[in-house]
């Protein structure tokens, strides 16, 4: 007989090996002995100064709890029909391990590294402040989901089968931990291995995935794509791609804006990173001193507020973490965050970004149509760069300084390992942003107190949130105007993160292989 439950325990309590099952045990009315218990979602409430985990939990009575696992049923796929992935990201990634099951050959064409190769070009970022344009913390094996701390919170409950993703990362390595925390992340130390076991199984199983090879031109004729050309020289031909290059590749975009292939602008958000030490942040959380309870992790927050009809808001919060060089391209200073598993460090970071309405805010910029929000990132972009020293040095400020229009004498220590050159970004950034972001912290550190401190560092500039561009589709996930052709994941404007990616690769993969 299945029973289900939920538990609070203290923090006194939650340090007490099998406290758990006696409080259970209490709650059924029965012996420990009588019962299995499945915990099936783990959550912490600080909200009051009595810190709490809270436990939903399965009680099978006079029962052995079920086994959970999803089963994969992957299939040989050598001699099967061919499905062509652009793009070895989330999207890319769960596309082709859709083909797997399906019965179908996934060919993947990555335009960077694989993982290791990748951590390469990584130090050279970081150490020499060199961009490679193919390999970075955005292109290669497993895309920007590689180093992006491993956030699977998604809210896109409702365009696939969240459960199966979750299961299929502890399939190819992640730990079990992610099926019940209420707010699971893997670690960017530890997503590497997962992302190297999902490649070995599309081999296994006869699919192929490519690296160093970028698409650079689309062939169609009668309005169906025909073959696609790699590395400006090998045409092959093909039948049904999955375009699953990622927001960032903005040569896509040029590409199908060139070949008057529809594409569309969209809004996005753009913002900076501002980094505390995680001391004050577990301190406001946490309701402590600073020194947080061992069987507490990082403390993480979430803010917004409207500021003159835009959202101001945080995005992408990685607690005990690092803030890494996301630029793509040489002349161009773009952060992002990311943590580690243990999420350990000594910083937490965040972006906090503002709306960008694509049709109100970027009048200037109408000229380039549908790439008007690509050329505004690349504005802000070159403008850190510049500001910064041009290097991979990012324009900084202290984050009271940021808000009372000074510039900074001295900055705080940072994560942000290429260092940081004090800016005046409060006149930098498009007053569109900074004026909102500065009232934006005002009020953040109303709702927090201790959040608005000149401890805090304000670093720029965080710009790639989501795609500026949609690449349209029909109910069939196909192009509108081009067959065989399915625009998928980030870079389509179709997710926000890893989970939802995966759900739209497997989605794409279905739709693609109709009529094959």
């Amino acid at each position: 007989m299945l029973k289900t439950l939920q538990i609070r325990l203290t923090l006194e309590e939650e340090a007490i090996e099998g406290q758990l099952k006696r409080r259970a045990a209490t709650y059924l009315g029965l012996n420990e002995a009588e019962f299995e218990l499945a915990i099936l979602r783990k959550s912490i409430d600080a909200r009051k100064p009595e810190v709490v985990f809270n436990y939903k939990l399965a009680a099978y009575v006079g029962e052995n709890a079920p086994k959970t696992d999803y089963t994969f049923n992957y299939k040989d796929v050598s001699n099967a029909p061919k499905v062509h992935i652009i793009g070895f990201g989330p999207a890319g990634m769960w596309a082709a391990l859709r083909c797997l099951e399906l019965g179908y050959k996934p060919i993947v064409f990555e335009r960077g590294k694989d993982v290791r190769e990748r951590r390469r070009d990584l130090r050279a970022i970081n150490q020499q402040h060199t961009v490679n344009e193919n390999s970075n913390y955005c292109f290669g094996e497993g895309g920007a989901g590689t180093y992006s701390d491993g956030k699977l919170y998604t809210r896109s409950l409702k365009r696939g089968d969240v459960k199966r993703i979750f299961h299929s990362l502890v399939h190819h390595g992640a730990t079990e931990q992610i099926l019940i925390d209420a707010h699971p992340h893997i670690g960017t130390n530890k997503l590497p291995k997962v992302v190297k076991n999902i490649r070995e199984t599309i081999l296994k199983y006869g699919g192929e995935v490519h690296f160093n090879i970028q698409l650079t031109d689309l062939i169609i004729k009668n309005k169906s794509i025909q073959a696609i050309v790699l590395n400006n020289s090998e045409e092959l031909p093909v039948q049904r791609v999955i375009l699953a290059t990622g927001h960032s590749a903005r040569d896509v975009f040029q590409l199908l804006d060139k070949k008057k292939i529809d594409i569309q602008a969209k809004s996005f958000a753009m913002g900076v990173r501002a980094e505390h030490p995680q001391h004050i942040i577990d301190s406001i959380q946490y309701h402590c001193d600073g020194n947080r309870n061992e069987l507490l992790p990082a403390a993480s927050y979430s803010l917004v507020h409207q500021v003159k009809g835009r959202g101001v808001y945080s995005f992408c919060m990685c607690p005990g973490g690092f803030i890494v060089p996301a630029a793509t391209a040489p002349g161009e200073v773009v952060v992002n965050g990311m943590s580690p598993s243990k999420r350990n460090n000594k910083y937490a970071n965040s972006g906090i970004v503002v709306e960008i309405n694509i049709d109100e805010d970027l009048k200037r910029y109408e000229k380039f149509g549908a790439l008007r929000g690509l050329e505004f990132q690349k504005d802000l972009e070159r403008l850190a760069f510049t500001a910064g020293g041009r290097t991979q040095t990012a324009p900084s400020q202290r984050m009271t300084d940021f808000v009372e229009g000074k510039l900074s004498e001295t900055l705080n220590d940072t994560s942000y390992q290429p260092g940081l050159q004090s800016a005046p970004l409060h006149s930098l950034l498009h007053k569109q942003i900074g004026s909102r972001l500065r009232k934006g912290f005002e009020e953040f550190g109303k709702k927090m107190k201790g959040y608005y401190t000149e401890e805090a560092n304000i670093v720029g500039v965080e710009s790639r949130t989501s795609s500026p561009v949609t690449i349209p589709r029909n109910d069939k996930l196909e192009h509108p105007t081009i067959k065989g052709l399915f625009p998928c994941g980030e870079g389509g404007g179709y997710a926000g993160g890893i989970v939802s990616a995966a759900m739209d690769g497997e989605r794409c993969a279905e739709a693609a292989i109709i009529g094959l």
